[in-house]
């Protein structure tokens, strides 16, 4: 289970180093964004980040990640469900997802 708490400290670790990363709610949960797009999200239960497809499949193949399925059977192929193990896991994966949204921007 993600404490929200959790995903705000590490949303404010970030946001030091990114000050133009705006927060915003995607799927009526809190999350964050850099030029306008979505590259992280919490839930009561996981992290959600955006992240190249194939790592998506590394993460859901080894068991560390689920797939993000806001509809049933229809999983978004570039989102995974996360539950990080600490504060540095969980920074450690938004800023892995923030790198991954701000390639995809330039």
């Amino acid at each position: 289970m993600v404490n929200m708490e959790l995903f705000e400290m590490a949303v404010a670790a970030l946001s030091a180093e990114f000050p133009a990363d705006e927060r915003g709610r995607m799927l009526r949960s809190p999350g964050i964004k850099t030029s306008g797009k979505f590259y992280a999200f919490a839930t009561s239960a996981d992290l959600v980040v955006k992240l190249p497809a194939a790592r998506v499949a590394e993460l859901v193949a080894t068991g560390i990640g689920r797939p993000c399925e806001p509809r049933p059977g229809r999983p978004m192929r570039e989102w995974v469900r996360v539950v990080p193990a600490d504060d540095a896991a969980c920074l450690a994966y938004l800023r892995e997802a923030r790198a991954f949204v701000a390639f995809l921007t330039r």
